[in-house]
């Protein structure tokens, strides 16, 4: 029998090993060593078999949007995509066919990389406006922090990054952390499109080749009920990457008062965030955004929000004249 004592030590023991307990199991070799099944998999919280499987959906183009390590909904669409586009059985958990396919990709899940001047050189702001009225007069919509930009090069969450690295506060260069390993270098080197399928129902967008090979798929924020996107199919215009943002209050946006138009000076925290892909029909495009972590689980203008590395990854296969069709369904 334990003595009271002794009880009372090992439960002590207990609660002071929990967070760091958490905090080894979302280590590097564990994410590394991960094995995604669904008995490892939880849409409820992260596990470094989520983070695992996230990464390597997106090395593959086929994004779960931002990666936190949960196996959410995002996670879930890109990876039936993934099935479809290499024709194997879809299923809401990697299959054994599905996972030795992503596995192909042998390289690391993380990697570590040293800070660099311009990661925390700035300007940062020191809080993002919450209506577009404020933004108008701001120089720039940079990062509010390093740990902002940091997390978005790499694809993460805010949250993510700080988990992987305790008790770093990402402002100094020169301090070495650990990231996961997108391939981000590799971000231009998609196929080029012949055509784009935005599902409006499944809030997915999805890039075919000449040969109507599913070639690219990326979760979307795809319209509201008060400005729902467009039917039919439409063409790009053109490609505007920085871009201001101009408001025009003929859009009557809810939640913007303001009767005549205004601009948003450029950055990735711009309501159109890095990359601005222009669509024959007037005021509606393909952009990415400012809260990666809302993409498929908030409304947009209309518009098709994408996070921004997404986003750029559409700009880098489209070209003027590619057409974009918007559909509805469960497909």
């Amino acid at each position: 029998m334990w003595s009271r004592k002794a009880k009372h030590i090992i439960v002590l023991l207990a609660v002071m090993a929990g967070p760091g307990a958490r905090c080894a199991e979302m280590g590097a070799a564990a994410i590394d060593a991960a094995e995604p099944a669904k008995n490892t998999l939880s849409s409820e919280k992260p596990t470094p078999a989520g983070v695992r499987l996230q990464v390597m959906l997106d090395r593959a183009h086929f994004s779960p949007g931002e990666i936190d390590g949960r196996f959410g909904e995002n996670a879930k669409k890109a990876l039936r995509a993934f099935a479809e586009a290499r024709q194997l059985p879809s299923s809401d958990v990697p299959t054994e066919d599905v996972w030795n396919a992503l596995r192909a990709d042998d390289r690391r899940i993380t990697a570590n990389y040293t800070i660099t001047e311009q990661d925390v050189g700035g300007p940062f702001l020191s809080k993002l406006p919450s209506k577009m009225e404020e933004m108008k007069d701001l120089p720039s919509l940079g990062f509010t922090s390093p740990r902002e930009g940091l997390a978005e090069k790499f694809h993460m969450s805010e949250q993510l990054l700080a988990a992987l690295n305790p008790g770093q506060r990402f402002e100094r260069a020169g301090d070495s952390i650990i990231v996961v390993d997108t391939g981000s270098a590799e971000a231009g080197a998609t196929s080029r499109a012949d055509r784009v399928e935005v599902n409006k129902s499944r809030q997915t967008v999805k890039l075919f080749d000449k040969s109507n090979a599913l070639i690219g798929f990326y979760p979307a924020t795809v319209g509201s009920e008060e400005k729902p996107s467009p039917s039919g199919t439409l063409k790009v215009t053109e490609v505007d990457r920085n871009p201001t943002y101009r408001y025009n209050p003929d859009y009557h946006f809810k939640g913007v008062r303001s009767r005549k138009p205004f601009t948003i000076k450029p950055g990735p925290n711009n309501p159109v965030g890095t990359v601005w892909i222009n669509l024959t029909a007037d005021g509606y495009g393909i952009h990415g955004t400012p809260s990666p972590g809302k993409v498929s689980k908030a409304e947009s203008h209309g518009c098709v929000r994408l996070t921004n590395w997404d986003a750029e990854r559409v700009a880098a296969s489209v070209a003027k004249g590619t057409p974009v069709a918007f559909v509805d369904g469960s497909r």
